[in-house]
């Protein structure tokens, strides 16, 4: 890990510890070594470098090609080598992370991926999109399911004066299998669905909204 990334984390873990009463389950599931996509639900913008303290490797985000904009979070975020994604960008611009991403995992890293593409703010599940299935099927490298318990407590720097109790509930490690590389819409969706499935088990079942099961 280089010099800069690694003073993010330090930086981060400190003040995390003083803000949550953060824990992690399941980090003896992770993978020593080898591509990893990680996938999670997402309920608040702590979820990111939160997931990033509970794995025991170093992982890369996509995030919104937005946030690069913003000054201090842009410096933070392209220190810490995340991928850009533009929501309403060309094929062109979403073949380009694709090949980025594959590219990562082809090199044997770990990529994070929020397959709902945004934010609910209840801690309930919502419909996701398929890219993380495409990535997954196109890349080979297996899924690690995550869920992110508790980040809706978090409302503001005023709910931090009570240290809320949040947990990251880390699964086992699965592969997607399909007939072919080349994906129809319905065949995208139940593996989105698959994948979210996963994600649901290792949440309470009043959150997993779609998912339930």
């Amino acid at each position: 890990m280089k010099r800069g990334p690694r003073a993010i984390v330090a930086f981060f873990r400190v003040l995390y510890r003083i803000c949550l009463r953060w824990s992690v389950t399941g980090r003896e599931k992770v993978p020593s070594s080898g591509p990893l996509i990680v996938v999670a639900n997402h309920v608040n913008v702590t979820d990111p470098v939160l997931l990033m303290l509970a794995m025991p490797r170093w992982v890369t985000f996509m995030a919104k090609k937005e946030l690069f904009s913003m000054p201090i979070v842009g410096a933070v975020m392209r220190g810490a080598e995340m991928i850009p994604v533009a929501r309403s960008g060309s094929f062109e611009d979403k073949r380009e992370v694709m090949r980025q991403a594959e590219e990562l995992l082809g090199q044997g890293h770990v990529l994070a991926v929020f397959p709902e593409g945004r934010r609910d703010k209840t801690g309930v599940l919502i419909e996701a999109k398929a890219g993380a299935a495409f990535l997954a099927l196109h890349s080979g490298a297996p899924l690690l399911p995550v869920a992110m318990l508790g980040t809706e407590r978090i409302t503001g720097p005023l709910s931090l004066l009570k240290r809320p109790k949040v947990r990251v509930h880390i699964g086992e490690p699965f592969q997607l299998t399909s007939g072919g590389r080349r994906l129809s819409r319905s065949e995208a969706a139940r593996l989105t669905g698959e994948i979210m499935l996963h994600i649901a088990e290792l949440m309470p079942p009043e959150q997993r909204g779609p998912y339930a099961g």
